[in-house]
């Protein structure tokens, strides 16, 4: 096995390789999709909408196709996932130390299931709650008109921070890891914390409703909780790790 350092010409090779590798299974998973799951897709992603009597519309020929192919193509992210990962895991594994890629192993893993059940929840709970809020209760009078594409954003726009609020309990993982923070600290400052996570679910959720807000608040600070006993947990194993170095 060649140990020889790699040079810069080596690593923009590598960073290329991973590139196209990464480029070509995405393509082939948004056509997997698009001439497989497309139908099934569809229908998922216009259940909410639907079940309030609402059938979007497109208003100009090409949006309907282009808003199939950007939804297929958000899809074909999360199917094409594993390659990816494995592509940016074979860049960066050479310049990692044996404790960094043990720690990056563990939290990978988590950081994903993280981010599909903040999807999951934004999707299944918060979001059926806002559009009938925004479509229904707050637009009495008014009859709705929505198009494919401007539907697609919103939903994107407002699930998507649910994925990364749900990261919580890794961010302070990491930080307790690193030894900014201990589980004290994050007692201590609970009700500052309580009201950021209030502030940042208002800035984050798209829509002016408090029950919104709330439903993306109230697991938030759950996971602030459970993040306080990993903290102490991390802490823990650390100072028993140090006294036995010490004996």
């Amino acid at each position: 096995m060649d140990d020889r350092p790699m040079t810069l010409t080596d690593h923009l090779e590598a960073l290329r390789r991973a590139l196209m590798i990464s480029i070509v299974a995405l393509a082939i998973a948004t056509i997997a999709v698009y001439f497989g799951f497309r139908g099934q897709l569809l229908v998922l992603i216009m259940e909410p909408i639907k079940e309030l009597g609402i059938n979007p519309v497109f208003i100009t020929p090409g949006e309907a196709f282009f808003t199939t192919i950007k939804i297929c193509f958000v899809a074909a992210i999360f199917l094409a996932l594993p390659v990816i990962l494995w592509e940016v895991w074979g860049f960066v594994l050479p310049a990692l130390h044996s404790h960094e890629r043990r720690l990056i192993f563990m939290l990978m893993p988590a950081s994903i299931v993280l981010f599909a059940g903040g999807i999951v929840f934004g999707y299944l709970v918060v979001f059926p709650v806002a559009i009938r809020f925004l479509l229904v209760t707050a637009s009495e009078g008014f009859t709705p008109l929505i198009s494919i594409s401007r539907y697609f954003g919103f939903l994107t726009l407002f699930i998507l921070p649910f994925g990364a609020v749900f990261q919580l309990p890794l961010v302070i993982m990491l930080l307790t890891h690193l030894g900014l923070v201990t589980p004290g600290f994050l007692a201590k400052n609970r009700k500052f914390a309580v009201l950021i996570i209030f502030v940042l679910a208002a800035i984050l959720t798209p829509t002016p409703d408090m029950i919104s807000q709330a439903l993306m608040a109230l697991p938030v600070i759950a996971l602030y909780e459970v993040s306080i006993w990993i903290s102490y947990l991390i802490r823990r194993r650390r100072e028993s790790k140090t006294r036995e170095e010490g004996i």
